[in-house]
């Protein structure tokens, strides 16, 4: 029998008798939905810092898995723009029914004579007429015309130096293989042998690689360069690449996997490289900082590593999501191309935040002490002012520059949004189109092809439009095909229109019309819709209806879905930017701002690169010509800054709310939380920019936009709008800058990134350390339903019984269990700290429940045992798990018979049990779920019965498992037999003898 020493403690001294001494922080009724992914980064980040070699070995082979995946499969890229739903692609889609010979993808063999001379010479013509025969009898070509036969039209210039022979392929553009493609190019030695200049343009010559140059290179080496600026460390500066690298190592292959399966954009893989790139460094780098700077306070590294991948983690979790967030709304605009460059891109900012977060403290983990700044080195320095309410004696470049924005918010304000806003006159001279061969390099066979025939026959005929008539109902099918013809000649900007040629079934005709203007022109854009607009009048009068198609319908109406959707989904994107600031900051102003701001840089991107790529300024230095922008740049910027602008605006506006709420001084807040943040924030602008317009000079010529508009937007949104514009308005703003309606506070969960519940959390772990021998204490808990708060402690394999009513009993039981919140207060089981650690208590914790055993007479004892071993994660297999039922059954029997009441067999019903026997049953139960802590309500058992109650649940639960027990009247202790036993009444804070 245990003596009073041994039995629960009441916490009966005078300095403990108020719930208000050692009281612990308030339950923050958010705490529940915030606390969870600030504790599992927290363990996932002293996990991985703990287990290097296996987080580093686990990343190495899913680098090797996916890359071998990827180059095994060997997946094409292509440039296959379609769109779905359109009226240029229901006609291509028809045309692959009624016109079998025109539905596969064409390809234009151009061959030039030399200056002076005629194709139709010899021996050119003879090297023509040999190259067309043996493109023809190649696999995968359905038909080859040359330029003299009966079928060509106007295929001969008239100088007759250039001569157009077509290719038409036996599949669309998207299944044509490389190797098809490359025995049609191989046959250019034969008019080449000749004399001849041959030059290939089409669809199919798309770009098959990522395009990365040593420029790109270039970038990452300056990137390098920053973070050595930053760190003071090469060892610091080397793990943000190493963690960039292996998270774009298994995106970029994913992609080229998916391309074995799906059309892949030759953009898509760089454009995730790009992105995965910065965002990848700048994510290593955000906690690398927070870690660096934990160390000068003597944490230890395990620790920091956790606190940082916890506190500035989350804020890369949170940016991150709203980068993938955004890019996966691209998937609402319904255009597949689009749809997986934004799976892509998305991706490969999730493998950065998982890299971020896992792979990252691993290699934190080899550094060790070795990270940690020396004292007196400028990085000591650095980290030390850095911490809550440190002073400098030398101010920072970040603290005298927000001291200047402070000194003048209003004219500050006026300026950056002058600036800012005059950058709307180029933008919104923005004209979108997609790239023909017209925007490729000047090196390329499908660019020289294309000047040779704008220079020979007309710009237009780079991109003749396709008209599809439909001759069902006319019965003077080339009357009306000749009539119909005569009335598109009439409109404007039309060069030449074709004859109407009808298909073998003679349902169908096509008419051919030459624009006079360029594929990607305004005026060509124009003829498509004329034409559209004839149409009510031809069907009419004709019978006829018709549809247009061809490349250049199908650019112009996916150009024309992306403009429609631009500003629904801009729309969307700043919407989503205020919730989710909200919800950070809880604050109105802030979000606001942060949404106006995200917009002035959207509109200074656009303004750059309409200046630069539409106007031609300096476009001479990437060689290449004006012209319309990518149709897709719009959405695919405005995603993807969404994302990056709101990293800056975390970083930088936390600093302030946390300073905020520390003085609650609004001015001084902004002035010190900015300071802290600036040096991190400026060297993340700097990296992104420099990866960004690496890929500017060089690569692919689709990338070369976006790559100008993210640099140009994150110069503008990190250094004019988050570190000018914000600090100025929310100078302005004071108080005000921080106010969050209480009704709209209630709805918002609130996303804890300053890691105010870790810190909770921590405290929990550390008082539980405390708690030497209790398997279950707590200390002034107040649960739901309680006048007053609660402290005992429980022994290990011991039987605590605790005297109480019965509201307040289940009520502390489900507490102790993690299955409801407590009003105030902490409790620990088995060392896991309560609220902030309710999902490991949870799993440790069985409530011995025998109402919870249903009446249904086809359920055993058996079926119900069985499936809690399962649910329980048994490894048994059938036999083996009815092995181990039955020896529990056994145990049951034994308590059952000792109390002189019959035992219970597996086959018996368990709806049908007498009451003690259903105790029995739950306990078993329980037991069976492996939990370490079973809680039982005895009801309003007394006297005998709840001794007789007590002996069962002792006998059959083991003596390692630690028991809780509720009872309504005292019971000596002597009466119980099995384990340490004790008594405390809780509501009187009273321990029992």
């Amino acid at each position: 029998m245990p003596t009073r020493s041994e039995l629960p403690s009441s916490r009966s001294s005078p300095a403990c008798s108020s719930p208000r001494a050692r009281a612990s922080p308030p339950t923050d009724p958010h705490r529940s939905r915030k606390q969870l992914m600030a504790t599992l980064l927290y363990r996932l980040g002293r996990w991985s810092y703990a287990r290097p070699w296996r987080v580093v070995i686990a990343w190495l082979v899913l680098v090797g898995a996916v890359g071998g995946i990827a180059l095994g499969l060997g997946g094409s890229l292509k440039n296959a723009f379609t769109i779905p739903g359109t009226e240029s692609q229901q006609a291509i889609d028809k045309l692959a029914a009624v016109f079998p010979q025109t539905a596969g993808a064409t390809l234009q063999i151009v061959f030039q004579a030399p200056e002076g001379d005629s194709v139709e010479d010899e021996p050119y013509k003879t090297a023509i007429e040999d190259s067309i025969d043996a493109v023809s009898k190649i696999d995968g070509v359905e038909a080859a015309t040359s330029p003299f036969s009966e079928y060509a039209v106007e295929a001969v210039s008239d100088d007759g130096r250039v001569g157009l022979g077509q290719v038409t392929f036996t599949e669309q553009q998207d299944n044509v293989t490389d190797a098809t493609v490359e025995d049609v190019l191989a046959t250019a030695s034969i008019g080449e042998d000749a004399g001849l200049n041959v030059q290939y343009t089409g669809g199919v010559l798309t770009s098959t690689s990522i395009g990365v140059t040593w420029i790109e290179g270039v970038g990452v080496v300056f990137a390098g360069l920053v973070l050595v600026i930053a760190f003071g460390s090469l060892l610091a500066a080397g793990m943000p690449l190493l963690v960039a690298f292996a998270g774009v190592g298994v995106a970029m292959s994913g992609l080229i996997i998916a391309a074995a399966f799906t059309p892949v954009s030759s953009s898509a893989p760089l454009l995730g490289l790009m992105i995965g790139l910065a965002v990848g460094i700048d994510y290593s780098l955000f906690i690398i900082s927070r870690h660096r700077n934990q160390l000068v306070t003597d944490v230890s590294p395990q620790d920091s590593v956790g606190i940082a991948v916890a506190t500035a983690g989350s804020a890369v979790v949170f940016a991150g999501i709203t980068v993938i967030i955004a890019l996966l709304g691209l998937l609402v605009v319904g255009i597949p191309f689009l749809s997986v460059m934004g799976l892509g891109a998305a991706g490969t900012v999730l493998m950065a935040v998982l890299a971020s977060v896992t792979l990252l403290p691993a290699l934190l983990g080899f550094a060790g002490e070795r990270l940690r700044p020396k004292p007196g080195s400028r990085a000591h320095r650095r980290a030390l002012a850095s911490q809550p309410g440190a002073t400098e004696v030398k101010p920072a470049f970040g603290a005298r520059w927000v001291r200047g924005v402070l000194k003048a918010p209003i004219p500050i304000a006026i300026a950056v949004i002058a600036v800012l806003g005059s950058l709307l006159i180029p933008a919104l001279q923005l004209q979108l189109s997609l790239p023909d061969a017209g925007s490729q390099s000047e090196d390329t066979t499908s660019r020289q092809a294309y000047d040779i025939i704008a220079d020979e026959f007309g710009a237009g005929r780079n991109g003749p439009l396709i008209v599809l008539v439909d001759i069902t109902q006319t019965t003077d099918i080339f009357d009306d095909l000749d009539a119909i013809g005569a009335r598109i000649a009439e409109l404007p900007d039309v060069a030449r229109v074709g004859d109407g040629i009808p298909n073998e079934t003679v349902d169908t005709a096509i008419i051919q019309v030459i624009p006079e203007s360029a594929p990607d022109s305004p005026e060509t854009t124009k003829l498509v819709e004329s034409i559209r607009e004839l149409e009510p009048e031809i069907a009419e009068e004709f019978d006829t209806p018709i549809q247009v198609t061809g490349a250049t319908a199908v650019y112009n109406d996916i150009s024309s879905t992306l403009m429609a959707a631009l500003i629904p989904f801009a729309a969307i994107v700043v919407g989503l930017s205020i919730i989710l600031l909200m919800m950070v900051f809880r604050s109105l102003f802030v979000p606001i701002t942060a949404a106006l701001g995200f917009l002035l840089s959207v509109v200074a991107a656009f303004g750059a690169v309409v200046a630069v790529f539409q106007l031609g300024f300096g476009l001479d230095l990437l060689h290449m010509d004006p012209g319309p922008i990518l149709s897709f740049l719009p959405i695919i910027l405005i995603a993807v800054l969404f994302g990056l602008a709101m990293d800056y605006q975390v970083f930088l506006v936390s600093g302030m709310r946390e300073e905020y709420i520390r003085t609650g001084n609004a001015r001084e807040s902004v002035a010190t939380g900015f300071a802290h943040a600036a040096r991190v924030v400026t060297a993340a602008a700097l990296i992104m920019f420099f990866v960004f317009f690496s890929f500017v000079p060089e690569g692919i010529d689709m990338i070369k936009p976006i790559a100008l508009g993210l640099a140009v937007g994150i110069l503008v949104d990190a250094y004019l709008v988050r570190m000018t514009l914000i600090p100025a308005l929310m100078a302005l703003a004071g108080d005000a800058a921080w106010y969050l309606p209480k009704w709209l506070d209630r709805l918002l969960p609130n996303v804890d990134i300053e890691g105010s519940s870790l810190e909770h959390h921590r405290e929990g772990l550390e008082w539980a350390e405390t708690q030497h021998g209790a398997m279950v204490s707590t200390e002034h808990l107040i649960v739901a339903g309680a006048s007053r708060s609660i402290d005992f402690a429980a022994p290990a394999g011991g039987l605590t019984l605790l005297l109480s009513e019965g509201p307040l009993r289940r009520s502390l039981f489900a507490t102790l269990a993690g299955r409801a919140e407590p009003v105030s207060g902490r409790a620990q089981v088995a060392g896991r700290p309560l609220p902030t650690d309710a999902s490991a208590v949870s799993r440790m914790v069985a409530m011995v429940d025998p109402d919870m055993i249903g009446a249904d007479p086809d359920t055993t004892v058996e079926d119900l045992l069985r499936e809690r071993f399962a649910l329980a994660g048994s490894m048994f297999t059938a036999s083996g798990r009815r092995k181990g039922v039955q020896p529990l059954l056994d145990r049951v029997g034994r308590a059952l018979v000792a109390e002189g009441l019959p035992r219970i067999d597996a086959d018996d019903p368990a709806g049908s049990l007498h009451p003690e026997a259903r105790l029995a049953l739950a306990t078993a139960l329980a037991v069976a779920s492996g939990a370490s802590v079973l809680t039982v309500d005895f009801a309003d058992a007394s006297g005998a019965a709840l001794e007789r109650d007590i002996r069962i649940v002792s006998a059959i639960v083991p003596a390692s498992a630690t028991v809780i027990g509720g009872i309504s009247a005292a019971i000596h202790p002597q009466v119980i037999s099995g384990r340490p036993t004790a008594v405390a009444d809780i509501e009187r804070k009273a321990v029992l003898s």
